[in-house]
């Protein structure tokens, strides 16, 4: 079903040019952009009246190596891609962005003034290790994410008192105070349900091997290599899956990924470069799936990640770290719309805000974004008494479009008064480098949520379990608590501008961009759908016949 071709000597052809490209670029010049293209958005490839064969073995080309497959722990988005394939959550998000129920059977019922929260869950189906799915097991999950050292889920799930079980069907949460975002949080990792079987056997070693309810179930990883999940009959609607197995194929190279693909060696490859796009999709037998993004890119400022993320601020004893006028003349030595024209062909959009402008909840703050203004840039330094130009080192993921978009920004920011040290480093590392506070500044962004709650809570409450930073500000945390007690919009997008307006001010984060999430395929497959959140969704995909 899949062609396998040699591309072994194009392949490091490619990278032996692409290396020297990145040697050699000395600088980079910032292009003032022109009018943004309308580009509609085109999120999945229907199947519409294609004939689809069953079976056969799908490659992805994944642009970068997933981190653990434990919905608990992880924080990469390319950790989604796969566990949307072998791990269901009590909540999905639709097309559109609505929530919908997966393993749960309906939407939350909420009482006791919002504090108590009972949620319906399936008690017919079972996990891939054949332990039976019932309300017991999801108390299971949620109390792991809450408990355990490392997890990255506890600022996801609340002030949680106490999770019990009514029957097989019914969890009740209990909590302090009301938390609005729960049914959001639940349509992501915090709702995935782990088997509570594999937990007991396999415990902190549950990302080796991971088992929920799926369409398919993990088979194999070959670290920097390959991920690869085989269909699971187990699965409660085995009958409406199509492929026998998915391969996410590690290629971080997005020529490397492009090549492969115009070669039918995989196909479908996530994040196509907007170097590359235009061209791509025009080609023969290549689609393009397209949507906006809920998410941002952004350079987090270490301010106090000493001792971890999550732990309390520490004190780190420089310019960058403790004069907030350093950071606001780095906010306005950055020229957005022409980074984003030179680096990414005006595919991608600028951002000052965690917050899509597409949100309900986007507010005033987050549409203008502060002015890139050199001259103040340099009033500030000086008034700071620093030493011109500033000295910075940024760490960034060691992609092709991550050190394009860092050259840029390293020239941008040159007549401000700022010298930009470029460190690139392998993704996966950087991810481990972000959360201990290995770091002076980091570009990395965040895949987005529908709730604002999931993109703005853990990076910026004291103590949040994705506050990279060590940020830690008393109007902010109000702020955001205050959000979680509400469901009237209008109240919680006047909470969420006051905490952009505060971080515009402090700049733990500077917001740069938001991407547009790009994915290409070819004409064998069909049914392959990309979303707002960022995941390529491949479960219901399949080979079209051949004519």
């Amino acid at each position: 079903m899949k062609r396998s071709p040699d591309l072994r000597r194009a392949s490091r052809l490619i990278v032996a040019l692409l290396l020297l490209v990145v040697a050699t670029a000395g600088c980079y010049a910032v292009q003032r952009p022109g009018p943004a293209p309308e580009r509609p958005a085109r999120p999945s490839d229907p199947i519409g009246q294609r004939q689809v064969v069953r079976g056969g073995d799908l490659v992805m080309g994944l642009s970068s190596e997933p981190d653990k497959l434990d919905p608990t722990t992880s924080t990469s988005l390319y950790t989604r891609y796969v566990m949307s394939s072998i791990c269901e959550k009590l909540y999905d998000t639709d097309a559109d962005g609505g929530i919908v129920p997966q393993l749960a059977t309906a939407l939350p019922t909420f009482s006791a003034g919002g504090r108590k929260v009972t949620i319906r869950v399936r008690d017919d189906i079972r996990f891939a290790d054949g332990t039976r799915f019932d309300a017991d097991a999801v108390r299971t999950s949620l109390l792991r994410h809450l408990k355990k050292s490392d997890s990255a889920r506890v600022s996801e799930l609340g002030p949680i008192t106490s999770i019990g079980t009514q029957g097989t069907d019914k969890v009740v949460i209990n909590y302090s105070s009301a938390f609005a975002p729960i049914t959001a949080s639940l349509a992501d990792r915090a709702g995935m349900i782990m088997s509570p079987t594999a937990l007991k056997k396999y415990g902190d070693s549950f990302a080796d091997h991971p088992t929920c309810v799926g369409p398919f179930r993990f088979e194999s990883r070959v670290p920097q290599t390959s991920i690869t999940v085989v269909k699971d009959p187990k699965y409660y609607a085995a009958d409406q899956i199509r492929l026998d197995s998915i391969t996410y194929r590690i290629m971080s190279d997005a020529n490397i990924r492009a090549a492969n693909l115009r070669s039918g060696d995989i196909q479908i490859a996530d994040s196509i470069s907007p170097q590359d796009v235009d061209a791509l999709s025009q080609e023969p037998g290549i689609g393009l799936l397209q949507t906006t993004s809920l998410g941002y890119q952004g350079l987090t400022i270490n301010l106090g990640n000493t001792r971890g993320v999550g732990k309390k601020p520490g004190t780190i004893n420089t310019p960058l770290a403790k004069d907030p006028r350093v950071r606001e003349a780095l906010a306005a030595a950055i020229d957005r719309d022409g980074l984003v024209n030179s680096a990414f062909n005006n595919w991608y959009a600028p951002a000052c805000s965690p917050i899509s402008p597409t949100s309900e909840f986007a507010g005033p703050a987050g549409d203008s974004c502060p002015d890139h203004d050199p001259a103040k840039a340099k009033k500030l330094l000086t008034a700071a008494g620093v030493p011109v130009p500033y000295p910075i080192t940024v760490k960034v993921s060691n992609t092709a479009d991550g050190l394009r978009f860092a050259q840029a920004l390293q020239a941008s920011v040159a007549d401000a008064g700022f010298k930009i040290t470029i460190e690139p480093v392998e993704y996966s590392t950087l991810l481990d480098q972000q959360s201990s506070g290995d770091f002076e500044a980091v570009l990395l962004g965040w895949s987005g949520r529908i709730d604002p709650h999931g993109n703005m809570y853990g990076f910026l409450a004291t103590g949040g379990s994705t506050n990279y930073s060590g940020y830690s500000s008393p109007t902010v945390d109000k702020a955001l608590t205050d959000a979680t007690l509400t469901t009237d919009p209008k109240r919680r997008r006047a909470l969420y501008d006051k905490v952009v307006g505060q971080v515009q001010q402090d700049n733990p984060l500077i917001y740069l961009y938001r991407q547009r999430n790009l994915t290409a395929y070819t004409d064998e497959i069909a049914g392959a759908a990309t979303y707002p959140d960022g995941v390529v969704r491949l479960t219901r995909a399949g080979f079209v016949q051949e004519k």
